[in-house]
């Protein structure tokens, strides 16, 4: 796993600093340069992920672990679509966090095994909610770059760059990630409640709990966005106080009896 993790963060390291030195170049990144490096990382990750993942005694579903793999989904999806994407501001950030996810695959390795083959039901619910996890955090991002593409337009800042997209193309490709999440959020709490006997018990409850207010947070502002409309500071708060509710329910507990208290 060494091996596999050392070569993704060396190919990932080369895809940022290819991004990062033409960020804002008047003819932006080289994408296929890029795309092919980032590729290489992307493969080796999930030969990292996998090793570290599928043991003898069962599934590693270790924080560490899911962390890496919700990093892995957002870097495949970015890879595979940067040809069409005219996002590139949030890319850089991605693959940053690729480095760091895979070297905590064996600088903090700690286990959480469990048992999917007996229960394929449960491994759909977790499917489910990691894929509404990453999209949801990939509309984060979105968001993030929507705020500031609108504090360079306010200050006449904005530089005339194929790597600085319009204000409205960001702004729909935002709502559609959004609606793709929340579409995943539901299907994840649906199947939660149909095959999950204790969503609310055992200490889970508040995973549940803020998943439901996440799942709030995004249909209010669906709601707002198609009868009065939302302005793009508000369609950021929501964006970012349901990304951080999501993330508090996925991680908040299990960094406290992962991380700190063993």
């Amino acid at each position: 796993m060494v091996l596999f993790s050392a070569s993704a963060m060396f190919f990932y390291s080369i895809a940022l600093v290819l991004v990062t030195s033409r960020l804002f170049h008047a003819d932006g990144p080289n994408r296929r340069a890029v795309a092919a490096v980032a590729a290489i990382a992307v493969v080796l990750h999930a030969a990292a992920l996998s090793q570290a993942m599928f043991t003898g005694d069962g599934q590693n579903f270790s924080l560490t672990n899911v962390i890496s793999l919700v990093n892995w989904i957002i870097a495949f999806s970015f890879t595979l679509l940067i040809f069409r994407l005219k996002v590139i501001v949030v890319v850089p950030v991605i693959y940053a966090c690729s480095v760091l996810s895979v070297a905590l695959l064996w600088l903090v390795p700690p286990q959480y095994i469990t048992h999917f083959e007996l229960h394929p039901e449960v491994l759909a619910h977790v499917v489910l909610s990691l894929m509404a996890y990453s999209a949801l955090m990939i509309a984060a991002l979105y968001a993030i770059q929507l705020q500031m593409i609108q504090n360079k337009l306010k200050k006449k800042q904005l530089l005339l760059s194929p790597a600085m997209p319009p204000l409205m193309t960001v702004e729909k490709q935002l709502y559609h990630l959004i609606i793709i999440g929340v579409i995943l959020l539901s299907l994840s709490l649906a199947t939660g409640f149909v095959f999950l006997d204790d969503m609310f018990g055992d200490g889970k409850g508040h995973k549940a709990i803020l998943s439901i207010l996440a799942w709030c947070v995004y249909i209010a502002m669906l709601w707002q966005q198609y009868t009065v409309g939302c302005k793009i500071r508000t369609a950021v708060i929501y964006s970012l106080t349901g990304a951080g509710l999501l993330s508090l329910a996925y991680f908040g507990a299990r960094i406290v009896k992962e991380l700190i208290l063993n």
